[in-house]
């Protein structure tokens, strides 16, 4: 996908090239749908999660209560 975004016409080639060919009036549909994915993925991707545990380190119940609000 480029930088421009995905158009209605390249949605339904990679539908169909992926074995899902879908009526032409869903193409801008599917389309704006993908851009906005692709549009916080690549937010996500900036994100720094430095010192940040993988969930697997996650323990439920074991977290500090904290009035605060």
């Amino acid at each position: 996908m480029s930088a421009a975004g995905l158009t209605p016409q390249e949605a339904a080639l990679w539908a169909d090239r992926a074995g899902f060919p879908m009526p032409a009036g869903r193409h801008a549909a599917v389309a704006a749908t993908a851009n906005h994915i692709h549009s916080v993925v690549a937010i996500l991707r900036e994100l720094d999660f430095g010192d940040t545990p993988p969930a697997a380190a996650y323990r439920a119940g074991e977290e500090k209560s904290d009035a605060a609000v």
